[in-house]
């Protein structure tokens, strides 16, 4: 006596799992595709459900019932990356990186290092000496005042007044 095998997805028996996906994950790729926006997060939303379904697979008793188990697998899938997507994400007016500039042409740069040069060897020689101390030799201006022997307050109104003097350099308004 043979018994006859029912076709329709609701009752059908499978087997295996891979026999299961083979019969109805283009069915299944429909369902998950219609949940998210994009085809990529569809395919993924789907491995991930049948991942689920695969390790439950001996769990479920009545594998005519696969289908719901697997849309549900989706829907519930897919609401726990939406609520975690949600307090991941937060829309933004501006975007928090920075545009990368474009690199200084070494050229230029070099130019300007000369002309900050030429602007500094113009200054009157205790405030060049103070200049190049402070930002060439990267001394503080205590180790300046030691080292020149006067004053940390002398250091401060010399140097303040040479940065002066080199803002106001013809030379260097051209170069920048």
């Amino acid at each position: 006596m043979t018994t006859s095998v029912c076709t329709s997805a609701s009752t059908a028996v499978y087997p295996s799992f891979s026999s299961y996906v083979r019969a109805r994950g283009p069915v299944l790729q429909r369902t998950a595709r219609s949940l998210t926006s994009n085809p990529c997060d569809a395919e993924d939303l789907l491995q991930t459900a049948l991942t689920k379904t695969y390790l439950a697979w001996e769990r479920i008793e009545d594998h005519r019932a696969l289908d719901g188990y697997v849309r549900r697998a989706l829907v519930n899938t897919r609401t726990s990356q939406w609520r975690k997507r949600r307090v991941d994400e937060f829309p933004c007016e501006e975007l928090p990186e920075r545009e990368a500039t474009a690199a200084a042409d070494p050229a230029e740069s070099q130019a300007l290092r000369d002309a900050m040069w030429r602007a500094v060897l113009r200054l009157p020689a205790r405030q060049r000496a103070m200049v190049v101390l402070r930002y060439y030799e990267d001394l503080t201006e205590v180790q300046t005042a030691e080292l020149l022997g006067v004053s940390v307050g002398t250091v401060k109104s010399a140097v303040s007044r040479a940065l002066g003097k080199l803002r106001e350099d013809p030379e260097l308004s051209r170069a920048a």
